[in-house]
């Protein structure tokens, strides 16, 4: 693992949903992207602008880039996420304690 800047569209993709801008977000991903969170899959530019809009933007999430590498040849962001979205029990079911409490 070597540690590296965040450029590019990773970057804007944080930037925008920092900054809860739904277009700039969904901007970030191809016409045919797919997205897993929490074992739910979103797939296609229409499924992921939902997404974005009602549990991304509409939590209000924020990211904390904690850290930046490069993994043969794939950028790996670790952050510390906040926002209003569910912190429940059934939502953090196999999310280890440490990645859910706010910072």
């Amino acid at each position: 693992m070597n540690e590296t800047d965040l450029t590019g569209i990773v970057a804007e993709h944080i930037d925008a949903i920092n900054a809860a801008d739904t277009d700039r977000a969904v901007a970030t991903f191809a016409e045919d992207a797919y997205v897993n969170d929490n074992r739910r899959e979103f797939v296609g530019i229409d499924a992921i602008r939902r997404w974005v809009a009602k549990e991304m933007v509409g939590d209000k999430v924020t990211i904390e880039v904690r850290e930046v590498f490069d993994h043969y040849g794939d950028t790996v962001v670790r952050g510390a996420y906040d926002g209003t979205f569910d912190r429940t029990d059934s939502a953090r079911r196999d999310c280890p304690d440490e990645l859910l409490q706010r910072a």
